[in-house]
């Protein structure tokens, strides 16, 4: 790594002072019994993914003050996001849109929110250039007291302060995730100089929000060096959004780059199997609360299937575990102003203008244009966690003369080209579009009358929530998110969203498809309802940032 200090702060830079983060004295670890079985030792594979910097409509710097309306809940709650990435300065997945979502949605229930997250190189300048020099200090880091640089470059957009900690040494690289031997220490310094700011900018949180074990040591820090500082009485809640990846390696690394005490790197707190510690196991100890992004994955991970080796330390810890299911935004998914349709479309003509859609999409795919075609789509990565192993496994049986698949997404190469074997086998009954491409997703969310999400698990889960909102029904696995988002269609009753199934077969798949296809062609009538039922659903932000607004005043009322 590079020891320059950023170039971007020289100019504006105050006489650098020591972070109020260091330690006096060394605090007392609080004892945290945990369940006797000792974890088996397991590695678990970062994914490295290449970000992409999604091209946006550019925010406005200036902010707008308005009257504060009367009729906001009380009383009014501070709250520190602290993540890795963030939309739409840097996004790789689901996370960065929930960063950028939930504090926006959080604003209109009364919260001052502010986002922190590191000032990556891979930024756009159209960023860079309207940020605003907030100060910067130097932080003592590593167990032998090596000091870094810390700066604070601020951005206000929609009501949202965000707050990018500056360091060249760490951020100055292409990617926010390249390897854990970088991530590691990239992400020890970022959690601790997040906290840190906090107290240089004197804002004082309620409630500080971390989410993903890149920010899991926050609420260990909180509890321990920054005792006795002005954010101490903070609260903290940990958000899982993909218990997979949890920041493990070995114990000497982490202690030296976190500076913590060495009673922390025991069973009941970091330490992993018999020489590793697990940065978001020590937040999931210290953590006020821990939430999840579905009620029915915050039950799920507390299972060995799930669990990825933190099941026991889950169930220890249940008292203090939710689950809130994520929305979208609706602004940006909306199909009556969404541009990159074919014809706009609302509740009223929904049934009318998704044929005119869908007649868009085979034209430009090179499908054979028929409105009375069952057209599946699938936007995913093409990995075996998605549910691709039983999509491929059925895919000749789907394509029967009146069905048309379009793909979407990139992956594992298997997958990719499997699926270039199947459009050139069934021309125009297949594409597959082996990129992702953000106005052709949206052409297939109006398009299409099905969406495919067969997950192995699936925390959350955003494009089932898409295709309802545009219209589309999704055929799911109950797992996760997908359960608590799409109600199982009941011929009976005439009521649901979509079709799914439970275990984790094929067979059960191809029968879930086969009974969307049986509504579709022997029941019209019925499944124009469900198009209309699936567009009035509420799947906003609103309803998920209530959630998290009682969960706050139930820690701090």
């Amino acid at each position: 790594m590079s020891h320059k200090k950023s170039e971007s702060a020289k100019a504006g830079k105050k006489k650098a002072a020591k972070a109020v983060a260091e330690a006096v004295v060394e605090p007392t670890v609080e004892a945290v019994a945990e369940a006797a079985v000792e974890p088996t030792v397991e590695v678990v594979a970062e994914a490295v993914v290449e970000p992409t910097v999604e091209a946006v409509a550019e925010p406005v710097t200036e902010v707008v003050v308005e009257a504060v309306p009367e009729d906001l809940p009380q009383p009014r709650r501070s709250v520190a996001f602290i993540g890795s990435e963030c939309y739409p300065f840097v996004k790789t997945g689901g996370l960065g849109d929930v960063m950028y979502a939930l504090p926006k949605a959080l604003t209109k229930q009364n919260c001052d929110v502010k986002v922190i997250m590191p000032r990556y190189k891979c930024i756009p300048d159209k960023y860079q250039e309207k940020m605003i020099y907030r100060g910067a200090f130097n932080m003592d880091l590593c167990a032998d007291g090596k000091s870094y640089y810390v700066g604070i470059m601020e951005y206000v957009w929609d009501g949202v302060v965000y707050d990018f900690i500056d360091n060249e040494e760490f951020f100055s690289w292409g990617k926010p995730y390249t390897n854990l031997v970088d991530d590691i220490p990239k992400f020890c310094f970022f959690a601790k100089a997040a906290l840190a700011a906090l107290n240089y900018m004197d804002w004082i949180p309620d409630i500080i929000h971390c989410h993903d074990w890149q920010a899991a040591l926050a609420p260990v820090y909180l509890r321990t060096l920054f005792e006795g500082t002005p954010i101490a009485n903070a609260k903290t809640v940990l958000t899982i959004h993909n218990l997979r990846f949890q920041g493990i390696y070995d114990i000497k690394t982490i202690q030296y780059w976190s500076g913590l005490p060495d009673g922390l790197f025991d069973y009941a707190v970091l330490k992993q199997g018999y020489q590793d510690a697990n940065m978001l196991k020590g937040g999931l100890s210290y953590a006020t609360m821990i939430s999840t992004v579905s009620n029915t994955y915050a039950e799920e991970i507390q299972t060995p299937f799930y669990g990825e080796n933190l099941d026991a330390h889950l169930r220890f810890h249940s008292g203090k575990l939710r689950g809130i299911v994520n929305g979208i935004d609706c602004e940006q998914w909306d199909s009556k102003t969404d541009a990159l349709l074919a014809a706009n479309y609302d509740r009223s003509d929904a049934v009318e203008k998704k044929k005119l859609n869908k007649r868009a999409l085979q034209e430009q795919l090179g499908l054979e244009q028929d409105e009375g075609k069952f057209v599946i789509g699938l936007i995913s990565r093409l990995t075996d966690q998605k549910g691709l192993d039983l999509i491929n496994a059925i895919f000749r049986q789907l394509i029967d003369g009146n069905t048309q698949v379009v793909v979407l997404g990139t992956g594992d190469k298997q997958y990719e080209d499997a699926f270039r074997y199947y459009e050139n086998e069934y021309k125009g009954s297949v594409c597959s579009n082996i990129m992702y491409d953000e106005g052709r997703a949206h052409m297939i969310y109006a398009g299409c009358d099905a969406l495919l999400v067969p997950s192995q698990f699936e925390p959350c889960g955003l494009t089932q929530l898409i295709a309802m909102r545009y219209g589309t029904a999704p055929i799911v696995r109950e797992t996760g998110g997908l359960k608590d988002t799409v109600q199982p269609y009941n011929e009976y009753t005439n009521e649901g969203n979509g079709f799914t199934f439970d275990r984790y077969e094929s067979g059960l798949l191809l029968d879930a498809i086969n009974r969307a296809k049986t509504l579709y062609f022997t029941q019209r009538d019925r499944w124009d309802e469900m198009v209309i039922r699936n567009m009035d659903k509420d799947v906003s932000w609103e309803n998920s940032a209530k959630q998290y607004r009682q969960l706050y005043l139930d820690l701090k009322p």
